[in-house]
């Protein structure tokens, strides 16, 4: 049995506004039932182990997937995701690849997480699978290849664009803007229109656009550890 590593967020604040953040729910459920529905083992960590905020407005009834109805009658899958392990005692060997779920959240503690850091270039390394979409490719931010370089230098990737962020208002919130940041590590970054599926993998890396891409990076993930 395949066994996959969740990485959430637990940073809560949306910057200086006031309002909340986290981990957009549709991103971890529709990857967590693509996977679990193919027989692979998943596990879920954190900065902070135990519940990972959820971003508030996801859970928002225009947002709802058949993915997030299914979460929201699971209790069992509520369960797991109320007490996440903590991140520190992860271990790559004991897991064939690692996905980060987006949201905003990421943005403040995974992109600069030691032990996040870590784990996705020992993943890398080992030749295991990184996948992350919408938000999430912000955690390759400060990972390096095994030459030192930038794990995505060179690599085609995506992530969520500067128009998606300028549509939700949050530019000048966030800390980074995540195209731009994959440009200046050196990424061959590519996009298609706001909110449309798209997700790309290059060799291990594995990243999509936006929330309309989380299934495309859960069933590419899929092929590769059906490999």
């Amino acid at each position: 049995m395949k066994k996959v590593l969740f990485v959430l967020t637990s940073h809560d604040e949306l910057g200086n506004t006031g309002e909340k953040t986290g981990f957009w729910i549709e991103e971890f459920a529709a990857p967590y039932y693509k996977l679990l529905d193919n027989g692979v083992q998943i596990t879920l960590a954190s900065p902070k182990g135990g519940q990972p905020p959820i971003d508030p407005k996801s859970e928002g009834p225009g947002n709802d997937t058949p993915a997030t109805l299914r979460f929201k009658s699971d209790t069992e899958a509520q369960q797991k995701l109320a007490h996440t392990s903590m991140l520190s005692l992860m271990k790559e060997e004991a897991f064939d690849a690692i996905f980060y779920p987006g949201g905003h959240g990421p943005l403040w503690d995974l992109a600069n997480d030691k032990n996040s850091i870590h784990l996705i270039e020992s993943f890398y390394r080992n030749n295991k699978p990184v996948a992350t979409v919408c938000h999430a490719p912000g955690v390759l931010q400060h990972a390096k290849n095994t030459l030192g370089e930038p794990l995505v230098k060179g690599k085609k990737v995506t992530g969520f664009t500067n128009e998606e962020e300028e549509a939700v208002q949050l530019t000048k919130v966030v800390p980074f803007l995540v195209e731009d940041m994959l440009k200046e590590k050196g990424g061959e970054y590519s996009k298609v229109a706001n909110w449309q599926p798209y997700a790309i993998q290059d060799g291990l890396l594995i990243t999509g656009q936006n929330p309309a891409s989380s299934e495309l990076v859960a069933e590419k993930l899929l092929q590769l550890l059906d490999k």
